[in-house]
């Protein structure tokens, strides 16, 4: 018998002041069972920095085909394509041909950055590319926020992205790290 996933619901207010959006998002999130929580509050993390009223959780890890978190027009094509991992670039020269912009969202600590030095040459070539990488102890941080249900706030400002609870104001500075690209690139 297969596992199912967990859900889990998020209430998420979003002040994002470098892009000028202020908006409130209901999200519920599945939780794979070979997923972890760290993982599944980088997804959460992708949805702050990129938020739009279009922008949607994919089917999770079971559906290899699909980004983690997409946004996509009225026509149906992908205008945004974000992976959560540490993807090659076979997997990557897939998603730059099938969508307007890609984001990787790496994590991992040392692991990311080899990933990222084996990579980079190879992923050069894709001009609507841009990798972000978040650093270990962040990413611990958030995975302590999740909770089934949740009421977390997320302020950005000049870069950097403070995320937490609503009720306990325990929160999370995170300081992404841009290797290839800028959040505010419209292209790449």
């Amino acid at each position: 018998m297969a596992l199912r996933s967990t859900i889990y619901k998020a209430e998420l207010t979003i002040a994002d002041m470098d892009r000028g959006r202020y908006a409130d998002h209901a999200l519920t999130l599945a939780l794979h069972p070979s997923e972890t929580e760290e993982r599944m509050m980088l997804r959460v993390l992708a949805f702050a920095l990129f938020a739009d009223d279009a922008l949607a959780f994919g089917r999770g890890l079971s559906a290899e085909e699909e980004p983690d978190v997409v946004l996509r027009d009225d026509t149906g094509l992908i205008r945004l394509w974000i992976e959560v991992g540490l993807p090659d670039d076979k997997w990557v020269k897939k998603a730059c041909g099938r969508a307007d912009r890609v984001v990787v969202l790496a994590y991992g600590g040392h692991r990311a950055e080899v990933w990222w030095r084996q990579q980079q040459s190879l992923l050069e070539r894709f001009g609507n590319l841009s990798v972000v990488a978040v650093d270990p102890e962040a990413t611990a941080a958030l995975g302590r926020l999740a909770a089934r249900s949740m009421k977390l706030s997320c302020t950005v400002q000049d870069g950097q992205v403070w995320i937490g609870g609503v009720a306990d104001g325990d929160g999370v500075n995170v300081t992404p790290t841009w290797w290839r690209g800028t959040r505010l690139d419209e292209g790449a």
